[in-house]
């Protein structure tokens, strides 16, 4: 049930809780935190750290369906980054002109997006499949169909290092969902876009560019997804561009929707996004450690997700108050 003026992260979060105390119940080690060697350790880090791809797709994510799109490539930009971090690295180019190119490579990406759906006026779901499958054969041509292993431990730091006790790529992505959260609420931006995700031809009329807001949240969906293919590369420490990325635009939609973005555009919540990567991540552990076949593993993740958009329904909602009602009269 959703009551009308309660905060759209109050599932999710819900959701998360109840994850967290039924691997409590089952394994009392769950949340156990070690202190070794001046870092923290234990599985809640191993969920943010693990999660922080997810949550950084979905950050960029979020914007663009905000504006009543959908990203489909951002698993294929991931692969892409990753080998681009691969080739250079191992022709012994910079950590900083490597970074450089993988997130121009997420820029890229983004502004082809921007010139199918916003200039051309090709629907999202089409124009971003496109760069979805050419994407993945890109990567491919890049690493030459190889798994390219990557020996540079300033690289590996990104995805496996710490910094006071805690991992660097959550602490990352938190810095970045931070800056995008003042700059959108801060802002005028965040009005902006809820109001293209809206109704795009009443914003028009207002007189916003509708078509440059548009190519601004498909360009930082493009670095975002660049910038995890960073993070995925130095995890793994090599470029796989046969997985790296796969589901990963699957899992980034979830947790945008999971979070109380809603689907048609119009309305964003940033906070909620992080809940739902986390959200998501948890469940992928929590079946790990019960031993869940990987082939049964995307069930539960689904009812998992229904179950927690069904409650954030306001049909849904209304329902359960009239059962509540009845109940309690």
């Amino acid at each position: 049930m959703k009551p009308r003026g309660k905060s759209p992260i109050l599932w999710p979060l819900a959701g998360l809780v109840a994850l967290v105390m039924l691997n409590a119940a089952f394994n009392p080690a769950f949340l156990k935190i070690t202190l070794l060697d001046g870092h923290l350790y234990g599985v809640p880090v191993d969920i943010l750290a693990q999660g922080s791809r997810t949550m950084l797709v979905a950050l960029g994510m979020t914007l663009v369906i905000a504006t009543g799109g959908v990203d489909l490539s951002v698993g294929s930009v991931v692969a892409i980054a990753g080998a681009v971090c691969a080739v250079l690295l191992q022709g012994g180019h910079s950590l900083a002109l490597t970074l450089s190119a993988a997130i121009g490579a997420g820029l890229l990406a983004g502004t082809a997006n921007v010139l199918l759906v916003a200039r051309l006026g090709v629907q999202p779901i089409v124009a971003t499949l496109i760069l979805m499958v050419a994407g993945r054969g890109l990567a491919q041509l890049i690493v030459d169909g190889q798994v390219i292993i990557i020996a540079r431990p300033s690289f590996e730091y990104l995805a496996n290092g710490f910094l006071l006790g805690l991992p660097v790529a959550p602490l990352l992505v938190a810095a970045l969902y931070l800056v995008t959260h003042f700059a959108l609420r801060r802002t005028a931006l965040g009005l902006f876009i809820e109001a293209v995700g809206d109704n795009e031809t009443a914003a028009r009329f207002a007189g916003l560019a509708a078509t440059r807001i548009k190519a601004a949240a498909y360009i930082f969906c493009g670095a975002c997804a660049g910038l995890a293919g960073v993070l995925s590369a130095a995890n793994i420490r090599a470029a796989d561009a046969y997985r790296a990325g796969e589901n990963m635009e699957l899992d980034a939609i979830f947790a945008v929707v999971v979070g109380g973005t809603a689907l048609a555009g119009g309305r964003f919540v940033i906070l909620g996004t992080a809940i739902g990567a986390l959200l998501i991540q948890t469940l992928t552990t929590t079946m790990y450690n019960l031993g869940v076949p990987p082939a049964i593993a995307p069930v539960p993740k689904a009812l998992l997700i229904i179950g927690v958009s069904l409650l954030q329904s306001d049909k849904v909602g209304r329902w359960l108050g009239g059962l509540w009602s009845r109940r309690s009269a």
